[in-house]
């Protein structure tokens, strides 16, 4: 995958096949310590110590429509290609937690990619999965959360074109923000 919004939108995808109610997506870029990390948490069915053990293993897979499952092992390969590391993290009926850490400057690190349309497609195509996203560049944050969103709302599906291009609006205005108030 070319972009770390890609694997973001894999590993989310496998928060909601394990009926997760919550996906925590956070994004940490320290300059200063040239690190670049992701995180990402569900409150899932969870797995046990022996899958956790061989999920980044592409060669093994739960899905039935494939006998490969590349996603994990290409986010473990993507962070540690930039000497970084990669941890999984894992309760059953408790929820998972993925982590990736890539050196920040490295040649090897993809770029995040568009973090705005992968979100949107987890907003749209998951009403009934909350997401929360943050993204702290060094000392400045951006947060958005669908449950803040929802109470908003009171009942107007994400669905609603006028409301997708203002989720999509708010993300893509929050990270330029904060982009542009760390460069001041």
């Amino acid at each position: 995958m070319d972009e770390l919004s890609l694997h973001i939108l894999d590993i989310a995808q496998n928060s909601i096949v394990a009926n997760s109610t919550l996906v925590e997506i956070i994004i940490t870029e320290n300059t200063f310590d040239n690190l670049y990390t992701i995180i990402i948490k569900d409150d899932g069915n969870g797995m046990t110590k022996d899958i956790v053990e061989i999920v980044s293993d592409p060669f093994y897979t739960t899905r039935r429509t494939r006998k490969v499952g590349m996603g994990l092992s290409l986010f473990k390969m993507a962070a540690e290609l930039t000497g970084g590391s990669f941890q999984i993290d894992s309760l059953v009926n408790v929820g998972t937690s993925v982590r990736a850490q890539f050196t920040n400057d490295h040649i090897d690190r993809a770029p995040l990619g568009n973090i705005v349309d992968t979100l949107c497609i987890l907003v749209l195509n998951e009403q009934n999965i909350d997401i929360y996203y943050e993204h702290n560049y060094n000392d400045q944050q951006f947060i958005f959360d669908t449950r803040t969103v929802k109470e908003i709302l009171d009942g107007v599906s994400f669905s609603d074109n006028s409301v997708l291009e203002w989720i999509k609006q708010y993300i893509k205005e929050g990270i330029n923000t904060m982009y542009k108030e760390e460069n001041k």
